[in-house]
């Protein structure tokens, strides 16, 4: 994450994002840096827009938490349709009782 972090924190400085900039960020961070995953993170933005991605990952978030509620609700279903075959059950048994009283 330490990675990402650095390369958006760049890119809000308004400088380049390249394996340099990175590299002294991580380093000033106190992050021991990794030139194997510093390149990786560079090969992978190459083309990139950072605003437009940004963006996006915006929109994301403000959906997710929309979505929860309709998640969670199916679980509450679960419960209680378990809870009403429990019942059915016990009435059932009750009945059973009933004929060997």
């Amino acid at each position: 994450m330490e990675y990402i972090y650095a390369a958006l924190l760049l890119h809000k400085a308004g400088k380049k994002v390249d394996e340099n900039g990175v590299k002294a960020v991580l380093t000033a961070a106190g992050v021991a840096a990794d030139e194997a995953r510093i390149k990786g993170l560079i090969a992978a933005l190459d083309g990139v827009n950072i605003e437009e991605a940004i963006k996006a990952a915006a929109v994301v978030a403000v959906a997710a938490p929309a979505a929860a509620p309709a998640a969670a609700a199916a679980p509450a279903k679960a419960e209680h349709k378990e809870e009403d075959k429990k019942a059915e059950e016990e009435s059932g048994m009750a009945g059973l009782g009933a004929l060997f009283g």
